[in-house]
């Protein structure tokens, strides 16, 4: 898989809502996981909240989005990342290291309950970037 980049836009409890919403919008596929897909991982009362949605586009246009997690207030200005993902570890730990350098990490770059290599960080000018490296070619 390339790499690709998009916006990531988080939500307050209404991101099936909204991307449902996109997909009539733009068409495609939707792909929607839950907090409780991942068992007893899920924060109390998010077993039904979006951890995680991609919308793919005939057109080519990439969307995903989640609800925010516990404990993360969403905010006009908080509520989107730019999301970098594939499979290439090389040529995303180097982007990654060159987005959080001078910034600030909320997520270390590391394997996660998911079994991805996934981090978040804001870099030096504000940005929020989300790193995901899929495990499928590692």
């Amino acid at each position: 898989m390339a790499s690709r980049l998009n916006p990531y836009i988080s939500f307050s409890g209404e991101a099936k809502q909204a991307m449902e919403f996109y997909k009539e919008v733009l068409g495609g596929s939707l792909a929607v996981n839950t907090y409780g897909a991942f068992g007893s991982e899920a924060p109390p009362g998010y077993a039904d909240k979006i951890m995680h949605s991609l919308l793919e586009t005939p057109s080519g246009f990439t969307l995903m989005g989640a609800d925010n997690p516990p404990g993360i207030e969403r905010k006009p200005g908080n509520n989107f990342a730019v999301s970098l993902s594939g499979d290439d570890l090389d040529e995303l730990r180097g982007y990654w290291d060159k987005l959080s350098d001078g910034g600030t990490v909320s997520v270390p770059l590391e394997k996660q309950m998911w079994g991805d290599v996934f981090g978040m960080c804001t870099d030096k000018f504000g940005i929020t970037w989300m790193v995901n490296i899929s495990e499928q070619q590692r």
